[in-house]
């Protein structure tokens, strides 16, 4: 250790105490490995460095003097020091290396010629072990000990033993603590300390494993200190009242689940473990409700620890309640156990072009499907921060154009999966709506990936025929019957961003063309030809999709047209 206020690492010190620590001198100023011989006649120290060393010290009067020795001849990097079995040997081994690469080097170093005799009594000087305040009576006795005389050289030996005398004493107050539940208050001037019951702590109360009809003991406020041995003297356990256990209450009723974990698949097996921490288990019966039908009345429950086993086969959650009661009262617990099957398959739908600032709403599908108990993680672009919803949808806005990548994760129990798609968010778009004759129904599975090839299909042969590029087609499968889509017609990547009328794109005017032409078909299994046409080939029946800047700037120049027509004319009637 170190003197000081706390505890340094690069100061480590050496110190001794010649009678039980009640005082303390010090010895080196550095760490040293430390082997005691012939009960402590010589004490052996050798420095704990990382340099080689062949010198060891050693002191035969409780180091108060140290004499030095050479154990070898060539220095040794020392890891330790060994000695037989027991402490009444002068035999002792230094183990270590001469480099770090060599093998063990072990020296034996043995001091029995240095003493020329064994120790008589007159060798002996008695001593009382007292504490810091002086007392002699410490845990309830007084013993006195011997040791070897500062001035005397001899061996101890084998036979030696410390202990002169023991004797009892007297209890007395510094013998007794205060109880559980007892704090000692602050001396008075005339009388020592006494303990008082705490303000939470009632001394009358019986203790927890009480049973009824067994009695017990109401503390006094002390306890005699443990391995004390005093006898006679002050009791201050004296005068226990004694009670009869009466019938408690049940309390602190806890049920939990030996496999840690609420969430459990359909068919597996799970123990469920009652505890009740307070009260009565002898005469308390305990109704179980495992959420289910399962229903049962068992005694003794929290005593035999015995488990619960059972095993859900439908998916669900479950209440499970145990209810303890007796003529003294009652206690309820619940735990909610989820049930449900591992998700097998995740996807994401959403429309793949959209326009700014337009509400558009992302669905996951999920297999399979299990209400309530399913959790979505919803990433909208770089955003660390997710969304979090028991729906599997969630409705956003792209205040942006450009793409934006939109991910999301669904956790059932211990079960998690994730999909992600792109958004292409833009200013201005065609929207072209679409059918299907009515063969495709009977073969449409309703599954994303059987709408995402019917889309890629029509996109493919509507950029065929009409020598449109395939990059600026998106065709969209609605989900659900009767089947039909969206054909979405994108700005060339190198036009510039410029307001037109639809009826001025010649693509529409092609594409339309096209498909009033039945010149879009493709051939499904079954022998039917499935073709494509315009949701409502009477009509105009395009729509521009995008944000709302470019019809507030419409809005705009219609009620700037109209102002300026009404200064025109108030001006021409003056005249």
């Amino acid at each position: 250790g170190n003197l000081g206020s706390q505890l340094v690492e690069y100061k480590e010190e050496m110190y001794i105490t010649s009678d039980c620590g009640n005082t303390w001198r010090q010895v080196f100023e550095e760490e040293h490995h430390i082997l005691y011989l012939d009960h402590g006649g010589v004490i052996v120290a050798i420095k704990d460095t990382s340099i080689p060393l062949k010198i060891l010290k050693f002191s035969i009067d409780e180091g108060q003097t140290w004499s030095t020795h050479n154990f070898t001849s060539t220095s040794v990097f020392v890891d330790g020091l060994l000695s037989e079995p027991g402490d009444e040997t002068l035999v002792m081994t230094v183990f270590g290396h001469i480099s770090y690469r060599s093998d063990w080097e072990l020296v034996k170093v043995d001091f029995r010629p240095s003493f020329p005799r064994e120790c008589t009594d007159d060798d002996y000087e008695s001593w009382e072990l007292t504490n810091l305040q002086g007392d002699r009576c410490i845990m309830g006795q007084q013993r006195s000990f011997r040791k070897r005389k500062i001035s005397s050289w001899c061996i101890k030996g084998r036979s030696f033993t410390s202990a002169l005398t023991s004797k009892v004493c007297e209890c007395a107050n510094s013998d007794f603590l205060c109880d559980y539940g007892f704090e000692r208050s602050a001396p008075q001037k005339s009388e020592s300390s006494k303990c008082f019951a705490d303000f939470w702590f009632n001394p009358e109360a019986p203790p927890e494993d009480c049973e009824l009809g067994q009695a017990y003991t109401s503390s006094t406020g002390y306890r005699k200190v443990v391995s004390n041995v005093c006898e006679g003297g002050i009791d201050l356990q004296q005068n226990l009242a004694q009670h009869m256990c009466p019938l408690i209450a049940p309390k602190g009723l806890q049920i939990s689940i030996r496999e840690a974990s609420l969430a459990v698949k359909p068919g597996e097996d799970i123990t469920f473990i009652v505890r009740q921490e307070q009260g009565d288990i002898m005469n308390t019966k305990y109704q179980v409700d495992l959420g289910d039908g399962f229903k049962a009345i068992y005694v003794n429950l929290t005593m035999t620890g015995e488990p619960i086993r059972h095993r859900y086969e439908n998916p669900g959650i479950y209440r499970v309640s145990v209810k303890a009661e007796n003529v003294a009262g009652h206690d309820e617990a619940v735990v909610f156990i989820q049930v449900n099957s591992p998700l097998q398959a995740l996807n994401l739908e959403v429309v793949p072009v959209v326009g700014r600032n337009q509400e558009v709403n992302l669905t996951a599908i999920i297999l399979p499907k299990n209400p309530n108990l399913t959790v979505f993680y919803w990433w909208i672009g770089n955003n660390l921060q997710p969304f979090l919803t028991l729906d599997n949808f969630l409705v956003t806005k792209f205040a942006e154009t450009g793409d934006v990548r939109v991910t999301v994760q669904a956790s059932c129990g211990s079960s998690m999966l994730q999909d992600s798609k792109v958004v292409h968010v833009f200013d201005l778009f065609h929207v072209l709506p679409l059918k299907f004759t009515k063969h495709l129904d009977m073969y449409n599975p309703d599954i994303p990936e059987w709408r995402e090839d019917i889309g890629r299909v029509v996109t493919r042969l509507l950029a065929k025929e009409t020598n449109i590029p395939k990059e600026t087609l998106l065709t969209v499968v609605k989900p659900g019957l009767p089947t039909t889509a969206d054909l979405h017609v994108l700005l060339p990547a190198n036009q510039p961003k410029r307001k037109r009328s639809v009826t001025s794109d010649k693509r529409i005017a092609a594409i339309k063309q096209a498909l009033n032409a039945h010149n879009i078909s493709f051939f499904l299994r079954g022998g039917y030809w499935v073709l494509v046409t315009l949701a409502d080939s009477d009509s105009d029946s395009q729509r521009i999709g995008g944000g709302s800047g470019y019809w507030a700037i419409v809005v705009l120049f219609v009620i700037c047209l109209v102002a300026v027509g009404a200064f025109i004319l108030y001006k021409f009637k003056r005249r």
